[in-house]
């Protein structure tokens, strides 16, 4: 994980002085726990977490607030502001602060959306099978959330439908039972990176 980190802090700045780097992927695969243990490895980086931006009234429709929130403040060496959203209560909370960190992360569903890709100086894509990473979130939501879920599968299909991520992502996060497999996205520019196997406790090649 550290030779990930050290990778992505070598990036050119991709929004002000920041290297933003997004976590998509189905949602259940994975994203949160992997951007998580790389924020630590990048030496307790920033995460923003996509489910503070979304709501109810807006599961995917959040791209303006984004932007106006964090994007643009942080492509001016700024601080962002952003304004999360507590899914039990559906309300909106008080606001909380995103420095202008020299690696940030934004992880969650959309996070390589064609209107953040500009800003990415990279993109990750959590490699699971969406039944399979779907299943998983359904059992970790449990049965309360059930109705919650059949609504966010169909909105999370006609997303990725207009507007995929994984064709763009420069690399592929595999989760495995030691750790991390990690390999060239389908975005990834013809030899600009080897393959690469990631795991905890391990030195991958790049």
């Amino acid at each position: 994980m550290h030779d990930l980190a050290a990778r992505l802090r070598r990036l050119p700045p991709s929004l002000g002085p920041v290297r933003l780097i997004g976590v998509d992927g189905h949602a259940g695969s994975g994203k949160s726990t992997f951007a998580g243990r790389l924020a630590r490895a990048l030496g307790g980086a920033p995460v923003l977490h996509l489910d503070d931006i979304a709501s109810h009234g807006q599961l995917f429709a959040w791209t303006g607030r984004l932007m106006t929130q964090v994007i643009e403040p942080l492509a001016r060496g700024e601080s962002g502001h952003f304004i999360p959203y507590d899914w039990r209560t559906r309300a909106f909370g008080a606001a909380l602060p995103l420095p202008a960190a020299p690696v940030v992360l934004i992880e969650g569903v959309g996070a390589g959306r064609r209107a953040l890709r500009p800003h990415l100086a990279g993109l990750l894509w959590m490699e699971l099978p969406r039944e399979e990473a779907w299943a998983r979130g359904r059992r970790r939501d449990g049965a309360e959330q059930r109705e919650f879920w059949d609504g966010w599968v169909a909105a999370e299909r006609a997303h990725f439908a207009a507007d995929p991520s994984r064709p763009h992502a420069d690399l592929l996060v595999l989760q495995r039972q030691e750790g991390y497999e990690v390999l060239p996205g389908p975005g990834a520019t013809p030899g600009a990176s080897e393959d690469v196997t990631l795991s905890e406790g391990s030195s991958p090649m790049w």
